[in-house]
């Protein structure tokens, strides 16, 4: 049988009351907002060393994703275990680094272990604390209040809403110091190499393309039979037309063939630029390779010819290229 504490409406109504006190303690950060924030901020722009986050136990994990926040949106930092700092990891602190210390109650036992060194070593301190009258929000050069009127767990124990009001603060700081350092995408990319943003960002046409011999190509004088001949064995499902300066006169694509084909009237053997599309879409190689697949999916082809300032062809790519490339 099943027991009431497990009864759906018992489990919605315990979820709905964590969300909306979650909730409420966020909304309380933004009238705590004041000179000792911009304060903050600037110690971490004027840092010549490292931001290091430093937190025990929940507050620990929510200092390491702070930190690797901070990491990749354009203020190096890392995180440092007050429990460990004290067995050797405070050499991981120089006397051009900033602190932040993380740590509801502010009177943490590891965390005041090593204020006196942080203190004597006069690194820049910012501390996140819910108690501004605590040990370490007095001793901090800037302290952010992060504290909450009640915990989301039922018992008033367990850091639920004081956890997720600090991440928000530490997420608003990572992205106040982003707009300040005048951050873009292709910075973020840079420090996300491997992942699916990053390729969107950092992969050009010219990185994808195929080139040299690979290119299917034939002159405007040359048969629609020789062109089809081309076209199948560059596997591109095109061909380029181009002069004997290589600058691109046109394009004859799989789509070409199948309109010629329901005319019922098909000359294999005619010049391929009377039925070649003149003008074709192209791109310049330095364009993201992201552009270049919106620029696919807005017009509906699958392939697209790569020209250089004079329009002589460089390169061709078609949607399967991307796609392998992990762009889309």
């Amino acid at each position: 049988m099943e027991s009431n504490a497990l009864h759906p409406d018992n489990l919605l109504r315990m979820a709905r009351e964590v969300i909306d006190i979650e909730r409420q303690a966020i909304d309380a950060l933004p009238a705590r907002l004041d000179q000792a924030f911009v304060d903050a901020c600037r110690l971490m722009i004027d840092c010549e060393g490292r931001v290091i986050v430093t937190g025990m136990g929940k507050s620990g994990h929510i200092g390491g994703k702070i930190a690797a926040t901070l990491a990749s949106t354009g203020t190096p930092a890392f995180f440092v275990h007050p429990g460990e700092a004290s067995h050797g990891d405070l050499g991981m602190i120089t006397d051009r680094d900033v602190v932040i210390a993380l740590s509801n109650s502010g009177e943490t036992g590891e965390m005041l272990a090593i204020l006196p060194v942080i203190k004597r070593l006069g690194v820049g301190l910012v501390a996140m604390t819910g108690r501004p009258d605590s040990t370490l929000a007095q001793a901090a050069d800037v302290h952010l209040d992060v504290g909450v009127d009640r915990e989301a767990c039922p018992l008033n124990l367990a850091p639920t809403a004081s956890t997720t009001a600090t991440l928000v603060m530490g997420d608003a700081l990572a992205v106040a110091l982003l707009d300040a350092r005048g951050f873009q995408p292709e910075d973020f990319a840079l420090s996300h190499p491997g992942g699916s943003l990053g390729r969107r960002l950092l992969l050009h046409v010219r990185d994808v393309m195929h080139t040299g011999e690979q290119l299917p190509r034939v002159g405007p004088r040359q048969s629609v039979k020789q062109a089809l001949l081309v076209m199948s064995s560059g596997g591109l499902g095109m061909a380029a037309v181009v002069d004997e300066g290589d600058h691109l006169l046109g394009l004859f694509t799989d789509g070409d063939l199948r309109r010629l084909l329901d005319r019922h009237d098909v000359d294999l053997d005619c010049p391929i630029e009377k039925v070649m599309t003149p003008d074709p879409r192209t791109c310049p190689a330095n364009v993201l390779a992201a552009e270049a697949m919106a620029m696919m999916e807005r017009d509906k082809i699958n392939g697209l010819l790569v020209v250089d300032e004079q329009k002589r062809l460089v390169g061709a790519l078609n949607m399967h290229d991307l796609l392998r490339a992990g762009v889309a």
